[in-house]
């Protein structure tokens, strides 16, 4: 696909170069800054200098001034001329010699230097020695295959090094050390400091003209076979897909990223980054094509022109104006090196959105996506194209010059629907991700309001999402939204998030009420009573309290009873006004009493006992109503119980008066038993309810956590109320036996022999009998056993305290007494501080004669 990278705008007419003397052409051309050299055929050297006048329209037009001319003498045509501005020398090659002329005046050097024998020449552009006062020159020689590097100074030349090729060499291009010749059959790099040679590729130069051009450091461009032009590096590989010329290309020129070829009809642009063929220039009788420091001129044998290259900015944004935004884009990378960092970097980030609308206005959505992150695109450029997602606050204005043409996303989509909704799916997808990212910052509030206006529009599951966590939704442009689209259970949340509570809980009561519309949540009242729950305005709770109990008691209580404990425990509400509003409640009084008493523990009489007197009220209410016990007569008796057993805090005498004349036996005999009045407590058990089981349970859980002797006690009563003599029911004798049966450890055996009856057999109770003496027999060998542990403690005991008084002292026949020196004939002896053992008359006797040694001495003292 073809862009105008190129313009082709004349440099020399044929009118100042030559006149009307046709026999003259163009032979060669050197541009150096604003001097333009010409040789001709006729051994004429022409010097002119070129201005550039750019017009008010943009135009580029150049305009060509005649310095001087000269003619060399040798009535041969000159064949190349090279430029060496640092030397101020102008290298002409005519005749097969190199001549040494002034570039401004066009005079042969004085010293007459010159290079001879010489086909063709080039000069080195990466030269190798270093000094800055000559220029490396590579010649062929007319010797057969040898090539001569050569020193040109300011007014003497000097060979540096000859070296021979194994064909003869047809063209040749010098980058450092490295030749890259063309031979008579194939390319070559060749080293000529080490000789080390590598082929590239086969060529015939018999049918066609060789091209060899440097383009870079340690890179040529050669005219291959098959109309391609190659790229190769000198160590022979290719780092660059090759470009495909005409069959019979004649020069080559480089302006990057562009090759400009020429042949026998046209000029042809490739570029260098993607290798296709960008412009074609008609243009007949060419033969020259050469580039000079970045200037690409192209010559007939009549005249001069230039290839201007437009702006590369220009051509990109010609590229995206085709939406060809691929070669945009690789366009626009390989113009980093001709464009200064800042500005390649405002200009490329600016490329890319621009391309990044193209690819949203076809759809291609991942790519648009990646293209606006790398872009930095400001997202609301994007959200502006949406009609009235933007805040009316909004003070947003469109980049200028646009960055794409449309209007909004009606013009966009041509009111495809369909476009439309996947162009809106795009930007939730693209709002949700980047709102979180610096892409946002600076304008959070913008993206999350339009995010929130697609959401509601879509009725997406995402919109709650948005509200419930952190968003910058501007209230007045979202709530107007939200109203619109009847999404009320949204704009309550956004009410909340905005700390407008009062007026999130007055919609939601709507919707629960059916005044208005919204089936968002079918949990809503439910979601009403756990937000009351935990808000910290307590008007609102008191002002909602009666609304939620008269929808559902035992869940709206909820809002009491599941309170955050921080708030419960600081009694920010006080219990006692909660019990006072629920008494028109009474589940929900209940199930308030039962949180205080069962899950916060609190140790309250007045709790206790209200509680108890609600479960009985209740109970004698229900069963007022049926005789029958229902499940909820059944769930709230077992209540009863519970906290009767468990709880010491109630007033026992108050509810054990609310229970007298009912048939409430079993509480009756709880709460006797609570009394310590368990006789009363067994005899309901067993003579008014006949229960058994229960009668053995009371004494179970009534003897919890008490000694032996107490539950022995309460087992024994149990059993005498069964052995009662006034009685002489069959059944309490079988459950008499059943008790000393199944609860033999719980009896005093030989209490229990003589209260029951002589008329038992043996059989009978063989079960309590083997029992109690199995327990008997456990109770002696475990007294035994603790007996024996004890005696054990204390001689480890005894041992400690011997081994603390020293350590012991043994005494044997071969002992001898350290006095007498005879051994012990008896376990008995006198032992000294230092060890020493002696007999113990022994001792007496050294006791006596130090006693009298002492009393010598003192007497000769006082002498």
């Amino acid at each position: 696909m073809s862009v105008k990278a190129f313009k082709l705008v004349s440099a020399v007419e044929r009118e100042m170069l030559m006149g009307d003397k046709n026999y003259i052409n163009i032979e060669c051309i050197e541009c150096c800054g604003r001097n333009l050299y010409i040789g001709t055929n006729d051994c004429f050297i022409y010097h002119f200098l070129l201005d550039e006048k750019i017009s008010t329209a943009g135009k580029i037009t150049f305009a060509a001034t005649k310095q001087l001319h000269k003619y060399l003498g040798l009535k041969k045509p000159v064949s190349e001329l090279k430029a060496a501005s640092a030397l101020t020398r102008l290298l002409v090659l005519c005749d097969n010699t190199i001549t040494l002329v002034n570039m401004m005046n066009l005079e042969p050097v004085p010293t007459g230097a010159r290079i001879k024998g010489a086909v063709t020449f080039t000069l080195n552009e990466n030269p190798v020695s270093g000094d800055p006062f000559c220029v490396e020159v590579c010649i062929i020689s007319v010797k057969r295959r040898t090539i001569q590097m050569f020193m040109v100074f300011e007014d003497r030349v000097q060979i540096v090094k000859e070296v021979f090729t194994p064909e003869q060499p047809c063209a040749v291009a010098v980058d450092g050390y490295y030749l890259c010749l063309a031979l008579t059959t194939q390319y070559i790099i060749l080293n000529y400091n080490t000789g080390v040679s590598q082929d590239l590729f086969p060529y015939c130069s018999d049918e066609k003209r060789p091209i060899v051009k440097r383009i870079g450091r340690q890179e040529f461009l050669l005219a291959g076979p098959g109309g391609l032009g190659m790229f190769a590096t000198v160590d022979g590989i290719s780092q660059r897909a090759p470009v495909h010329w005409s069959e019979n290309v004649i020069g080559a020129a480089l302006c990057f990223p562009y090759v400009v070829a020429l042949d026998d009809e046209f000029i042809t642009v490739h570029s260098m980054l993607d290798q296709q063929q960008k412009q074609t220039l008609p243009f007949k009788e060419g033969h020259i094509l050469q580039d000079f420091e970045g200037k690409v001129i192209v010559a007939t044998n009549k005249g001069v022109y230039i290839l201007v290259p437009l702006p590369l900015e220009k051509q990109i944004q010609d590229l995206l104006a085709s939406h060809r935004v691929e070669e945009a884009l690789v366009l626009a990378k390989g113009a980093r090196r001709n464009i200064p960092k800042e500005k390649f970097q405002v200009m490329y980030k600016r490329i890319l959105q621009q391309a990044g609308f193209i690819q949203f206005a076809q759809l291609q959505f991942l790519e648009a996506k990646e293209l606006f992150r790398s872009g930095q695109l400001d997202v609301r450029e994007l959200i502006s194209l949406y009609p009235f997602l933007l805040p009316t606050s909004s003070s947003f204005i469109r980049s200028h010059p646009p960055l794409h043409e449309y209007a909004d996303l009606n013009q966009l989509t041509q009111g495809d629907q369909e476009k439309m909704t996947k162009c809106k799916r795009f930007l939730m997808s693209y709002l949700n991700e980047v709102r979180s990212t610096e892409v946002a910052n600076g304008y959070k509030e913008d993206i999350d309001t339009a995010l929130l206006k697609l959401y509601a529009e879509a009725n997406h599951e995402s919109l709650l999402d948005l509200l419930v966590s952190e968003n910058f939704c501007l209230l007045t442009d979202s709530a107007a939204w939200l109203e619109k689209h009847k999404k009320y259970f949204a704009l309550g949340l956004l009410y909340h998030y905005n700390g407008q509570d009062a007026a999130a809980l007055q919609l939601w009561v709507k919707i629960v009420d059916g005044d208005i519309e919204d089936a968002t949540r079918s949990d809503l009242y439910e979601y009403i009573v756990d937000f009351l729950t935990f808000c910290s305005d307590q008007d609102l709770v008191w002002k909602y309290f009666e609304w939620v109990l008269q929808k559902n008691e035992e869940v709206g209580v909820q809002i009491f009873t599941k309170r955050p404990l921080e708030e419960q425990e600081k009694n920010n509400i006080n219990p006692d006004d909660i019990i006072s509003c629920l008494n028109k409640y009474p589940k929900a009084r209940i199930k308030y009493l039962e949180h205080l008493v069962l899950e916060r523990k609190i140790e309250k009489e007045k709790y206790h006992t209200h509680l108890a007197i609600l479960y009985l009220e209740a109970i004698l209410q229900l069963k007022s109503v049926t005789t029958d016990n229902c499940t909820e007569t059944t769930e709230l008796l077992l209540k009863l119980r519970s906290l009767l057993q468990k709880s010491d805090l109630y007033r026992i005498h108050f509810i054990l008066d609310k229970i007298q004349g009912t048939d409430l036996h079993m509480e009756s005999a709880i709460l006797y038993g609570k009394l310590e009045e368990h006789e009363k407590a067994l005899h309901i058990l067993v003579h008014e309810l006949k229960d058994y089981h229960a009668a053995e349970e009371y004494c179970i859980w009534n003897s919890e956590n008490r000694d032996m002797q107490y539950r022995q006690r309460l087992f024994h009563m149990l059993l005498s109320v069964y052995l009662n003599p006034g009685t002489s029911d069959c059944a309490l004798v079988m459950a008499a036996v059943d008790l000393l049966n199944n609860h033999a450890a719980e009896f005093d055996a030989g209490l229990v022999l003589q209260v029951v009856p002589d008329s038992w057999s043996v059989q009978l109770l063989s079960p309590f009998l083997a029992g109690a003496v199995r327990q008997s027999i456990h109770t002696k060998r475990m007294t035994q056993a603790a007996l024996g542990l004890a005696q054990a403690e204390n001689l480890i005991y005894k041992h400690e305290k011997v081994k603390q008084r020293g350590t012991p002292i043994l005494l044997s026949d071969k002992k001898v007494c350290q006095v007498c020196q005879n051994p012990f004939c008896e376990p008995v002896f006198v032992r000294y501080p230092n060890g020493g053992m002696v007999h113990t008359h022994c001792a007496a006797n050294r006791h006596l004669n130090s006693n009298m040694t002492h009393h010598s001495s003192s007497s000769s003292n006082q002498t």
